[in-house]
């Protein structure tokens, strides 16, 4: 089998997955399944049998938490794409294909959402190499796995005539209504889309070039505006943003006159909400699906997740608990794809609980914001050996901290203090700072905000070991 270069798309908002899912931290960096690792690291494991590291295309704010999912399993991808906006799939797989030719190579591009969940590893290598004789001929191909329930949030291929071990694709159909996807099933002829796809790097290129030549172009001009820096492409923002938001669907697959679809039979689904979650997972006894702290009575084909509390159910049935430390989700099974308009009033009315969980990840290590109120926020603050924050200020909030536990650095203007357990620091409003770690255990501090605005755009960066813009 020729070179195959798996490219891992991470940029998915899994939006119908809130509360748990959210803008600063969605589904792929979740651990949704019974298995240790998160839908991401799961997606990097699944291309071992692979000789090429992936290559990763996410969101610029999600640059740390993937790097730091990779590490975490001792893994290092070959190149990260930052894109520093949402364009869809089209121009990510555009981007990664012109890196692998500026490396001097063609490779077979093997795209991946790393989203997805695939039971049968073994039946999915045999489906790569299967597809890989069609596309080394020349062919798109996309991957189908046969529907055995009439899902209305999957996209649908009607197949057409055999062509090697695949079959010529006759239409796309996006997400149908039941009665219509109950029709498909019943003819046998549709497969759903797995969003998967392998064709060679210079092959998509040449059918963008034909059927979205706009879309080829800007991608071109990012590229050669976007410096690769220790295996990470910055994308050029300016040039980025007049990219079409366009899916490979629409933008090639359904334009071109050599897609073909080949069987997937490895236990495949796109978790995209709290309902499908529940059909792939083991059941008790009376139907329900629980995880964490959960007590059920009477209670009948839930699915119920508690992260930090105690959660009882009792004489219910059909329902989805989704319990966070900051919020609440309870609906009908059957309503999970209404969880998308709820994301998008919480959106709308400006509600953090949309984009950021209580908990927020950062490179240097994370904070809990444990309590607020409109003039005071305290949060729990860890920062890992070894790391700092950024050298900052802000022009409306003073800070107190007050070390747990560690050792902990600190730049206050011109001072610079070493504080232990139990010691504590002022900073006033607009004095320059920096927190850091420099010893060998985790930092543990409490830190009390007061002031008019306690927004977390009210940083303006110096200085900062990783890279990040002037102003949060």
């Amino acid at each position: 089998m020729e070179t195959i270069q798996p490219v891992i798309l991470c940029g998915g908002r899994g939006t119908r997955l809130w509360p748990m899912s959210r803008g600063q931290f969605p589904k792929q960096f979740l651990a949704l399944t019974e298995q240790r690792e998160t839908l991401l690291q799961q997606t990097v494991q699944r291309t071992a049998f692979l000789s090429q590291p992936s290559i990763m295309v996410c969101n610029q704010s999600h640059r740390f938490i993937v790097a730091e999912q990779c590490r975490s399993i001792d893994y290092q991808p070959a190149k990260v794409i930052l894109e520093p906006c949402c364009r869809n799939t089209a121009p990510a797989v555009a981007i990664a294909a012109l890196l692998a030719q500026q490396q001097g190579e063609d490779p077979l591009l093997l795209v991946m959402a790393s989203d997805h969940v695939i039971e049968d590893n073994d039946s999915f290598e045999l489906a790569v190499a299967q597809a890989a004789q069609l596309a080394s001929e020349g062919f798109l191909v996309t991957f189908g796995v046969e529907p055995d329930s009439p899902q209305t949030g999957y996209g649908y291929i009607c197949v057409g005539e055999t062509i090697g071990g695949g079959n010529r694709i006759e239409h796309f159909f996006e997400k149908p209504s039941r009665d219509l996807a109950e029709e498909y099933i019943r003819s046998g002829c549709y497969l759903w889309n797995s969003g998967m796809f392998l064709f060679r790097a210079s092959v998509y290129l040449e059918e963008l070039r034909q059927h979205n030549l706009h879309m080829l172009e800007v991608c071109e001009q990012v590229m050669a505006n976007s410096p690769c820096n220790l295996g990470v492409v910055s994308l050029d923002e300016t040039s980025f943003e007049q990219c079409p938001d366009e899916a490979v669907d629409t933008a090639v697959m359904e334009k071109t006159d050599r897609a073909v679809v080949c069987p997937l039979t490895a236990g495949w689904a796109d978790v995209g909400t709290w309902g499908g979650l529940w059909d792939i997972s083991e059941k008790d006894n009376d139907g329900n699906v629980l995880g964490g702290d959960v007590i059920s009575a009477s209670s009948h084909n839930c699915l119920v997740k508690s992260n930090s509390r105690l959660v009882t159910l009792v004489g219910v049935e059909d329902l989805v608990v989704i319990e966070t430390v900051d919020a609440i989700l309870v609906a009908n099974k059957q309503s999970m794809q209404e969880v998308k308009n709820l994301t998008k009033e919480l959106e709308n009315t400006k509600r953090y609980e949309h984009d950021l969980h209580r908990e927020v990840f950062r490179p240097w290590g994370k904070y809990d914001s444990i309590d607020r109120g409109q003039r005071f926020q305290v949060k729990h603050i860890t920062v890992k050996p070894g790391e700092s924050l950024s050298l900052q200020m802000h022009h409306h909030r003073a800070e107190h901290w007050i070390v747990v536990s560690g050792t902990a650095a600190v730049v206050r203007g011109d001072d610079q203090l070493l504080l232990t357990e139990n010691e504590s620091v002022y900073i006033p409003i607009g004095t320059t700072h920096r927190l850091s770690n420099p010893g060998k255990v985790v930092l543990e501090l409490i830190e009390v905000q007061s002031g008019a605005y306690l927004g977390e755009d009210d940083i303006v960066r110096f200085e900062d070991i990783y890279e990040r813009v002037a102003s949060a």
